[in-house]
Parts: C-alpha cells; sequence; structure tokens
C-alpha cells in the first residue's frame, strides 16, 4: 500500500511542478503517473549500476555527484515516457532536486511508518 501512495505523491508532484518550472511540461495526470513508474523502476534497477561505476568521482565531490546521478535519471524517464518533457539537464536538476524535496515531505505525512 506504501509503495501505491508513493507513485500517487511523485505523479501529483510531477503534474503539479511544471507550473512552477518552465523548462518541464507535462500533458495529462497519465502521463504523469506512467513517469511515475517509470522513474522509479529506474530508480530501483539502474540508479545503483550507476552510483557503483561513479562511486570515486561522488566520492571526490563530497556526494553531490549524486545530484547529477538524479537528473540523468530523470531525463532518462523523460526520454522513455510520452507526455513529459524537460528542456535540458539544468531543467531536471532542479526538477530532481524539487521533487525530492517535496516528495519526502508529503511521504513523510501520508505514509505510515508502522
Amino acid at each position: 500500500m506504501n509503495t501505491i501512495i508513493k507513485l500517487i505523491i511523485t505523479a501529483v508532484v510531477a503534474y503539479l511542478l511544471p507550473n512552477v518550472l518552465s523548462g518541464v511540461h507535462v500533458t495529462t495526470f497519465s502521463a504523469a503517473i506512467i513517469f511515475a513508474i517509470v522513474l522509479g523502476l529506474l530508480n530501483l534497477f539502474v540508479k545503483p549500476i550507476l552510483h557503483l561505476f561513479s562511486f570515486p568521482i561522488t566520492l571526490l565531490t563530497l556526494g553531490l555527484f549524486s545530484l547529477v546521478i538524479n537528473a540523468i535519471i530523470i531525463l532518462l524517464a523523460d526520454h522513455f515516457t510520452d507526455g513529459i518533457q524537460i528542456d535540458g539537464f539544468w531543467w531536471a536538476l532542479i526538477f530532481s532536486i524539487v521533487l525530492s524535496i517535496i516528495t519526502s515531505v508529503l511521504e513523510s505525512i501520508f505514509i505510515n511508518k508502522e
């Protein structure tokens, strides 16, 4: 049940963020749901591999390279999802930071820890 709630929270935030960020475009809520599913799958399978290969540079940058990995994952999800367009790397970086912050806050409110 928590996974479904996380998915819905991510989809809602991804659907509403283009109102604030002009470099991100989402056409429909169903596109946002598909984006959230693709993003979850990429975070599950691809992100650990990227973290493993980029560990030395992440260590040198004191963890800041993880933000770049998040932006790459967002761009990959954009590539695999119709109905979502991100205008470039910097918009993906900003989108990933804002998406992470807002979803973390909302998940702490709506998801039961028990």
